[in-house]
């Protein structure tokens, strides 16, 4: 019984120590997780840049501004747009990769995201290692467009026809090297199987006057840019490139509808963060932009520049991304585009 009672009286003082020790652990827990939490409620405290890596005025800066405005309303803190033209895209991505991964940096980016690695000799930042994906924002299509004065060509079949009776003199604009109006045009040679004869500019605007002063056949313009010339009569709308008809220009075939079936170039805009930003903040900008995109101001302003809302997760966005590369990262070796 004395052994008993003696076991009894070194289990106690063990039991208390050990009941401390728990207690000591939990307070040590809920105070960790207190902090986190107020660390997350207090996102964001000060002004989030919104890098644009392109000119004022562009669709890209159009969805920016508009969906920011709303983002600054939800959250509370203003969103400060910075135009970082430059390099294709090059010279914004390069300031948000080197950026603090605080979540007071962000990017909204094109096609380019998904190209540039191809279309470059070297990138001083790696499209997917640099980055962390935030969401899909929308789809703003190319049209396939000619001088509605000069060209008879109404249908993608007649100009796939012309195409082949004059190789490698037909000529197609667009607003750079490696642009995605550039893109549209290789892709479109390349599934046609004709020659045509590339002619690029600095900037769609050059491009789009020389179209409709019958310097050049046809261009595979954005549907932003396209759309005021297609309404005054001055351009023809043949095909639209993406996958579904364009709600801007509902009339317009696509291309896979008129010639070429499984012809697809979505021109995309989506938004990142630099890589190892908290998931806790890429969510709640998540959040804060699918919402603004719901907005009556942003749906308006989508409508008007002939843009698509899309919105996605970041995992959504993050496997998007590896299928653009890896369909266009062959298109660009085969045909040897280079940026440059």
């Amino acid at each position: 019984m004395n052994e008993t009672n003696h076991n009894h009286l070194i289990a106690r003082p063990c039991m208390s120590k050990r009941r401390t020790l728990i207690a000591v652990g939990a307070a040590v827990c809920a105070l960790a997780s207190g902090a986190a939490l107020a660390q997350s409620d207090a996102y964001p405290s000060k002004p989030i840049k919104w890098i644009v890596p392109f000119p004022p005025g562009g669709a890209m800066d159009n969805i920016a501004r508009t969906l920011g405005e709303h983002m600054g309303r939800k959250l509370g803190q203003p969103f400060v747009v910075e135009n970082r033209a430059g390099a294709g895209g090059n010279i914004g991505a390069d300031a948000v990769a080197k950026a603090k991964p605080d979540g007071y940096t962000m990017m909204i980016v094109a096609n380019g995201m998904a190209v540039n690695k191809f279309l470059y000799g070297k990138l001083s930042y790696d499209p997917v290692k640099s980055f962390t994906p935030v969401s899909l924002v929308a789809v703003v299509p190319n049209v396939l467009v000619t001088n509605a004065a000069q060209s008879k060509a109404k249908t993608a079949a007649e100009v796939i026809a012309q195409a082949k009776v004059q190789p490698g003199k037909v000529t197609f604009a667009s607003a750079g090297n490696g642009t995605s109006i550039h893109l549209a045009g290789e892709l479109f040679a390349s599934m046609a199987q004709v020659e045509m004869l590339h002619v690029p500019y600095k900037g769609s605007g050059p491009a789009v006057t020389d179209l409709i002063g019958g310097q050049v056949d046809y261009m595979f313009d954005s549907v932003t840019s396209a759309m005021p010339h297609v309404k005054s009569g001055k351009l023809r709308a043949i095909a639209v490139t993406t996958a579904k008809r364009s709600s801007a220009m509902p009339n317009v075939p696509t291309l896979a509808e008129a010639g070429l079936p499984g012809y697809e170039l979505s021109p995309w805009f989506a938004v990142y963060m630099p890589a190892g930003t908290p998931q806790t903040v890429v969510a709640r900008i998540n959040d804060a932009l699918l919402d603004a995109m719901k907005t009556p101001e942003a749906k308006a302003r989508f409508a008007s520049i002939g843009a698509e809302p899309i919105g996605s997760t970041p995992e959504q966005l993050a496997g998007h991304l590896d299928a653009e590369m890896l369909k266009w990262g062959k298109i660009i070796q085969a045909r040897g585009i280079r940026a440059d």
